[in-house]
């Protein structure tokens, strides 16, 4: 449609009374040619990292990156080369408020959603109320069994089948948010923890994509702690 951006307020109210207002419907409505903006939050591991910046620069994912906030320096050189702002954040000891702070201040009015790329802390509930946009994470689909360190070295001590990845959103309770895609591959008694843990990396790297992708392109309804997935 041309000039979609001077048309929007017009057709979004006529949408608002012809359905909102009759059938009691919740709805949005936006320029899909606009990408959404997106702050990406690491640690030390980057290849969840790394492969998001590589598929947003080959126009995989229909996103613009603002921003990358780490709680460690090392990865600033490799996103710096991609053209991306990025923000060593120091976060240490129990209590995170000064960084948090930080992150609000940074992200205030410059993002539409988060991603925890391998972001090895913890968020607080009082952060994930103010930042006020979704937040989507990614981790190891052992979880709740081989919790903390080491555990593809725990996994292949019970001689697990199956390695795989979990993206959710996040909410207050710990890893239980929303699930947006899952995945798993096999494993054989013949691969030892670190052949584990780079198939399991594989995993993340591909489950997390498809979820920002299918979340960047509103293709994500939630309903309570379940997802509706238009893939």
């Amino acid at each position: 449609m041309d000039n979609l951006k001077a048309a929007l307020p017009a057709i979004e109210s006529e949408l608002k009374a012809r359905l909102a207002e009759e059938f009691e419907l919740r709805f949005t409505l936006r320029d899909m040619s606009v990408p959404k903006r997106v702050a990406i939050f690491a640690s030390k591991s980057d290849h969840c990292l790394l492969d998001l910046l590589w598929r947003q620069r080959q126009g995989q994912l229909p996103i613009t990156v603002s921003m990358v906030i780490s709680n460690h320096p090392d990865t600033a050189q490799e996103v710096r080369g991609f053209g991306i702002p990025f923000f060593h954040v120091p976060s240490t000891g129990p209590d995170k408020s000064a960084a948090e702070a930080e992150h609000l201040r940074l992200l205030r009015d410059n993002v539409d959603f988060i991603v925890l790329a391998r972001y090895m802390q913890i968020l607080s509930g009082d952060f994930i109320a103010q930042v006020g946009v979704p937040i989507i994470n990614i981790h190891h689909s052992f979880l709740p069994a081989f919790i903390g360190a080491g555990p593809y070295a725990k996994a292949k001590e019970r001689g697990v089948k199956l390695v795989g990845a979990t993206a959710h959103y996040v909410t207050e309770d710990l890893d239980e948010g929303p699930i947006i895609e899952q995945d798993v591959v096999r494993v054989t008694h013949a691969e030892n923890a670190a052949d584990l843990q780079r198939r399991g990396t594989d995993v993340e790297r591909a489950v997390l994509s498809r979820a920002v992708e299918w979340h960047s392109q509103d293709r994500v309804i939630r309903d309570g702690n379940h997802t509706i997935v238009f893939a």
